[in-house]
């Protein structure tokens, strides 16, 4: 061990480990090898989030010396911890997030930005952010925005994404930092977010150095061979390339992995198993770099990170002709994967693994890349050409042989080289279409000597469009040869309409569009070297204009609080989330960050590999094999009842003889380990009778009237006379798809039985506690359940997570021991739900104004195998089918569709975003038919204060009229839409768009009896308070909440109140933290527990006024009470459906939007260019949480309609399960300017210090960018003389974007006739 403590003038203690591990396991990663071997350190700031380095949030800093240079070689590099093998880390330094700072010595500069600037909600992922800024510093102190965004690329669900950049952006001198303002006004006063004045200066000097012990050992031990042998696999670093190739000769099955960003995933996730590993990653030859004449040779081993590096160094010093296939391949690269994975991944990894959507081997492929290959018995060189991959992820390569090396060629003048890539996301995303093209011209001519065109995603290997080259070599460079190329690439790049991925029309139209920009990119370089007789259109010219993304600015408004209000009173003022700091350094502890106890087991699921069959056997003589298991937790081990659900008991803790669904829980394996539990669970092997019908699609549940009862129906007015007072009537329909709940933190419960009366605790991560008791068949009484705090929830953690907390519980009893299980992420996918894809028919009749008068519309969800709270879900997406709109005669019909999916759940809006979906879909076609400005129908049509609602409620204290002029003020919304219609003029490939969308939100359980709150206040001796209530902690900032309304109520600092944790013996029957209410039934619970406590201290104010707080709690000499209890339920609520009478919201929390994007009409890619948001939020209790919770849920909203797509079979099997195939936004889907003002001056009197709910209602106003992206559409459609409503689901992804923009190139390219053919995936 090493203590290094720096200089006085900054007295941070850093603590440095030296660990030798000799018998170090090969399967096992950094990230295990932190989180679970070393726990006599208990290193658990870096989290676990996906296992597959796609989020982040494992993040750590790998250092290392190279004795041969005698200098730190692959400088300070951020790494995914999940997908390094603790083996590649010989001699390396290891950097992680408790080892830069901590709460008990003093935060890095990073941490504390991050923490003091609201960059961390729930902190999860906190520790990877801060690791990530922590490396790029470390290599670069003065780094410039576009370094800090691409150090961020692809971190996933920071929910405060702008917070976070414009906290780190301060590090910087002169680095945008006067872009991101926050400010509040209230007459005269001016008050900020954060204080940047207050930051810590970064000083280099003060850094950790490299450890001197590992320069000394590195000089000691010459590099020699490195073997470690593991309970099943061998891994084994070769020191010389001799030895590497006598082993490929020895083992030529054996895998050689560098970065493990492929084999790791493969054993993860593909079942696939590699007994014997070759690490050649520090043989010189594979890492050397040399110039030739006709370009560079790169080793196989050389990361992505140094190939870019190089490649940029040789871009800015060479002419550019000379350089085209390097850029190609630096635009490539820009948009490949994270930072962290291409740090480690190396050039031969990506060309070995034969990906047919590699980004990179098309490239390759077009420029005619030379490969060297070696075996023991020599050397020989490929061209790599169609004839390299032989087959699906295979190469030419013998068995034996290793790719030594890549050459990559220098252009010369008269080439021409481009290479494109289209994905779901633009940062960190897997390609649908990529390519490379290359073309050589005649000298001082237009006619193509030699062309290549090659293409990834459009077959099971990368290849070569040869039948359209050799029908274009001897063509002229013009407008004739585009046509006719574009009709030879139609019929040669073809797909089966069931290929592997989908999307067929989308990709086949790829082809050609990217061609056409191709083309275009051409033409342009012809016509500026005077070889072309015209240069492309003007309009043409957004077409072929490189692919960036702005760096975003943002701008917060809020009111201050009042002049003179108390230093003290905190309410209204924009403090730090309480455990923010703590995130920040990786101390704050999550469920599986509790130290394990002694002789703890670990449990994985075993699950249904199909959707609808009886269970006839389960074999698990494989699984009990297995080394470390202990037993397998079925169905006949519950001692209680089988029997669960949240609302009705219609679903099992276990299968019980039959499953409903692919990820049906049939079992779980309890073992020493997890890796053991995992291994075993996939070797219990279930057969099955396979049932009819199987049923996973809305349209399937319709056809086979697959419904769960009942029915429910809101109906106001005469539709009859509505539709004949009416001008015009049209019918439409719109799908909006799922989403994946993606909380960083998966489901984790650990159970701890007692040993006496039945008695056990759990530690959860979970927004209820509920269910438990009844499995075990004890009293509820009996299970203590806690909670700290959550990573995220978003509803998925309300009901769903009490499945696992169940069978966690039905293990740890059957084993009287301490049982953990952390869902991987895969598994959390399949199993947990998540937000119903809902399917909207609507009928409408409006006059020729626009303004409507009747509305018959219908929705259909799909619920999955049970009915969890879809009822509740239905009932509140028919509760805002009308959003902001008053519509006469309306009648809204909700069918809950039993489909063979798992159950699918609650999620933020529970309802509501889809049912203001389909009304903002009929409205937008309303607006179209009628050939008038949308925002003019949407505004004709608004409420107006003291108007009822389709349920008969009356809207008091209605701000949407001023939300909705304030929106179009600060976003400038005339001037704008002038801007889009001048641009759209002279673009005919790029459009933009513009849309104001407003929303209404109705506040409450629509479930009376959960408007309920309890709390619990302590007070103590030395006058500190302890504070119980009971909602949790996700990072919505609930507790920091609590704690100010607790500080005013008591009049005290607020930091003498202490909450610890939610736990149900302290207030039992919680309500779940959930449908945005939380803050205010909690916080009056909490107002009235001290309003208690008060009363009885005033005695003693009274008769010592100018006493201190410690002075009057000194009543406890007087046997007074100092605990008490609190208690809330919201007055004047109740509905009923059947004859829609009552009241089923306490008030509505009203927002505005306004979105302005640009589509490329070629692609379908979209980006953000401007959001302004306008949130009422009453008198907000906290501006800075209450942005958070604005920016954040507006973000998955984005996701939700632009993005995020889980894709199934037809027989329901989710492929979309990692993400790597999942997307949610990023730092990069961030709008270029994003404006957040809070409502001024608009105070609720129904909560708690005339506050509002925030968490749900901003999240519907993302759909601002789905109609913007319809406005463009609109445009791009009327250059093909289409005009008039038309449809478009949501999400809005290229594909349909692409669809939409029907031009001369979708129509080469028709999709296949439905019916004809087995869909890879199906529309759920």
């Amino acid at each position: 061990h090493r203590c290094e403590k720096t200089p006085p003038a900054q007295p941070r203690s850093v603590f440095s480990i030296q660990i030798v591990e000799k018998n170090a396991e090969p399967e096992m990663t950094l990230l295990t090898y932190l989180r679970r071997k070393l726990l006599s350190v208990c290193l658990t700031g870096t989290k676990l989030g996906c296992a597959e380095g796609g989020c982040g949030a494992c993040t750590v800093m790998v250092s290392r010396f190279h004795s041969n240079r005698n200098a730190i070689v692959y400088l300070h590099h951020a790494v995914n911890a999940c997908l390094a093998p603790i083996c590649s880390l010989h001699h390396c330094a290891v950097t992680t997030v408790e080892g830069i700072g901590s709460v008990a010595s003093k935060v890095h500069p990073v941490q504390e930005r991050i923490a003091k600037a609201h960059g961390s909600q729930c902190g999860f992922c906190t520790p990877g952010i801060v690791m990530s800024m922590y490396a790029l510093l470390r290599n670069n102190p003065q780094p410039m925005m576009r370094d800090i965004e691409e150090a961020f690329q692809g971190m996933m669900r920071p929910m405060i994404y702008n917070m976070i950049l414009f906290s780190l952006m301060w590090q910087i001198e002169g680095c945008c930092g006067s872009r991101g303002k926050a400010g509040g006004d209230s007459t005269n006063s001016v008050q900020q977010l954060f204080d940047p004045s207050e930051f810590m200066p970064l000083d280099p000097t003060q850094e950790i150095i490299f450890p001197p012990e590992l320069m000394v050992h590195s000089h000691m031990n010459p590099d020699q061979e490195l073997r470690f042998i593991g309970e099943r696999m061998q891994w084994i670093q070769p020191s010389s390339l001799k030895e590497l190739l006598q082993l490929k000769a020895e083992y030529p099955a054996a895998k050689l992995v560098v970065g493990n960003t492929e084999v790791g995933i493969e054993m993860k996730y593909k079942n696939q198993f590699y007994p014997l590993i070759l690490a050649p990653a520090f043989i010189d030859e594979l890492n050397s770099i040399q110039y030739t004449e006709n370009g560079i040779v790169f080793g196989a081993s050389v990361t992505l990170t140094l190939l870019g590096n190089v490649l940029h160094g040789e871009v800015n010093k060479l002419p550019s002709y000379k350089t085209e296939v390097f850029q190609a391949i630096l635009r490539q690269l820009h948009w490949f994967a994270g930072q962290q994975i291409r740090n480690v991944a190396a050039i031969g990894g990506n060309i070995m693994t034969a990906s047919p959507i590699s980004d990179l081997n098309p490239v390759f492929m077009a420029a005619g890349c030379k490969l060297t290959l070696m075996s023991k018995d020599g050397k020989r060189v490929l061209q790599m050409d169609d004839k390299f991959f032989t087959g699906y992820r295979k190469t030419a390569l013998k068995p034996e042989e290793i790719l030594l090396s890549i050459e990559i060629p220098y252009t010369r003048k008269g080439q021409y080289f481009s290479a494109f890539k289209q994905s779901p996301r633009k940062e960190d995303d897997i390609a649908i279409v990529t390519c490379g093209m290359n073309v050589v011209f005649w000298e001082g001519s237009n006619i193509v000597q030699d062309i290549q065109l090659s293409y990834g995603g459009m077959a099971s290997t990368t290849v070569l469009a040869t039948t359209t080259r050799s029908q274009l070599i001897g063509r002229q460079w013009d407008e004739e040869m585009l046509q006719d190329a574009c009709s030879y690439l139609t019929e040669e790049m073809t797909l089966s309409p069931s290929a592997p991925g989908g999307m067929v029309a989308y990709r086949r139209t790829l082809t050609i569009s990217l061609f056409f920009k191709f083309f275009l990119t051409v033409q342009h370089k012809l016509a500026q070297e005077h070889l072309s007789t015209e240069d492309i259109r003007p309009d043409y010219a957004s077409a072929v204009a490189p692919s960036h993304l702005d760096s975003a600015t943002s701008i917060q408004l809020f009111q201050a609080v009042p002049p003179g209000q108390n230093m003290d009173d905190v309410i209204g003022r924009p403090i730090m989330h309480l455990s923010a700091v703590k995130q920040a350094t990786g101390e704050a502890v999550y469920c599986d960050d509790i130290p394990c106890y002694k002789n703890e087991l670990y449990l994985a699921l075993v699950t249904s590999t199909k959707p609808h069959a009886y269970i006839k056997s389960i074999d698990t003589t494989d699984a009990m094999a297995v080394p470390g298991v202990v037993t397998f937790v079925c169905a006949k081990d519950i001692p209680g009842s089988n029997k669960t659900g949240p609302v009705v008991y219609d679903e099992t803790v276990l299968a019980d003889e039959k499953v409903t669904c692919v990820g049906h829980i049939v079992g779980a394996i309890v073992a020493d380990t997890p890796a053991h539990a995992q291994r075993a669970a996939k070797a219990v092997r279930i057969s099955y009778q396979e049932l009819q019908a199987v049923i996973i699609t809305i349209q399937d549940a319709i056809a086979n009237e697959s419904f769960y009862q009942p029915t429910r129906t809101i109906e106001r007015g005469d539709l009859t006379q509505g539709f004949q007072e009416s001008d015009n009537i049209l019918q439409g329909e719109i799908h909006i798809g799922g989403q994946e709940h993606f909380y960083l933190e998966t489901n984790c419960t650990l159970a701890v039985p007692r040993g006496e009366d039945g008695e056990m605790e759990l530690f959860v991560s979970t927004q209820s506690t509920a269910l438990v008791a009844k499995a075990l068949g004890v009293p509820a009484s009996h299970i203590v359940c806690r909670v700290k705090r959550m990573g995220g929830g978003f509803g998925g953690k309300e009901t769903r997570s009490t499945i696992l907390s169940t069978i966690v519980a039905v293990a740890a009893h059957k084993v009287k021991r301490a049982v953990r299980c952390m869902l991987d992420r895969d598994e959390d996918m399949l199993v947990s739900g998540g937000r119903h894809p809902f399917f909207g028919r609507y009928k409408v009749g409006f006059k020729k104004n626009g303004k409507v008068m009747a509305l018959d519309v219908t929705y259909y969800s799909n619920a999955g195998n049970s009915m969890d709270l879809s009822l509740s879900i239905m009932e509140r997406a028919l509760l805002h089918m009308d959003n902001c709109y008053n519509i006469p005669h309306v009648r809204g019909t909700g069918y809950i569709c039993r489909t063979n999916l798992p159950s699918n759940t609650a999620f933020r809006g529970f309802g509501g975003p889809q049912g203001m979906m389909v009304a903002e879909s009929w409205i937008n076609d309303v607006a179209l038919s009628c050939g008038l400005p949308a925002e003019q129908v949407r505004e004709l049509n608004l409420y107006k204060q003291g108007e009822y609602t389709p349920f008969n409620q009356c809207l008091e204290q209605f701000t949407i009229d001023r939300c909705w002029r304030e929106c179009m003020n600060i976003s400038d919304f005339h001037q704008r839409k002038a801007n889009v219609e001048l641009y759209n003029k002279q673009h005919r490939w790029t459009k933009r768009g513009l849309s104001i969308i407003p929303t209404k939100f109705g506040i409450s359980f629509t479930a009376v009896f959960l408007n309920q709150a309890g709390a619990l206040v302590h007070i103590y001796t030395d006058g500190s308070v302890l504070l119980t209530h009971g909602g949790t902690e996700m990072g919505q900032g609930l507790h920091t909440k609590m704690v100010q309304v607790a500080s005013r109520t008591l009049e005290i600092p607020s930091t003498k109140i202490f909450i610890s944790e939610t736990s149900t013996n302290t207030v039992p029957n919680t309500s779940p933290t959930a449908a945005s209410a939380s803050s205010d039934l909690n916080g009056m619970a909490v107002y009235n527990a001290c309003k208690t406590l008060l009363q009885r201290l005033e005695p003693y104010k009274a008769k010592n006024p100018k006493g201190f707080w410690e002075d009057w709690v000194s009543a406890y000499f007087d046997r007074v009470n100092l605990s008490a209890n609190g208690f809330y339920k919201t007055p004047d609520l109740g509905y009923d459906f059947e004859t829609n009478s009552g009241h089923p919201f306490n008030y509505f929390s009203y927002g505005v939007a306004v979105s302005e994007v640009e589509i490329d009409c070629l692609t379908g890619s979209h980006k953000n260019l401007h959001t302004s948001i306008v949130m009422d939020v009453g008198k907000s209790l906290n501006p800075a949480l209450d942005i958070g919770q604005v920016e954040g849920a507006f973000m998955q909203g984005v996701g939700l309609f632009t993005l995020e797509e889980l894709r199934y079979s037809s027989q329901g099997y989710l492929y979309t399960r990692g993400p790597g195939m999942y997307k949610i936004p990023a730092f990069g889907d961030i709008p270029t300017e994003l404006k957040v003002s809070l409502l001024r001056d608009a105070p609720n009197e129904k909560a708690i210090f005339s506050s509002k709910a925030v968490g749900e209602p901003p999240l519907f106003l993302a759909a601002s960018v789905f109609y913007a992206i319809k406005d463009a559409i609109t445009a791009a459609r009327a250059e093909s003389g289409l005009i008039g409503p038309f449809r478009l689901d949501s999400p809005a992804t290229p594909e349909r974007i692409r669809n939409a923009c029907e031009d001369k190139f979708t129509k080469l390219c028709p999709p296949p006739e439905p019916g004809t053919y087995t869909p890879w995936d199906v529309r759920v």
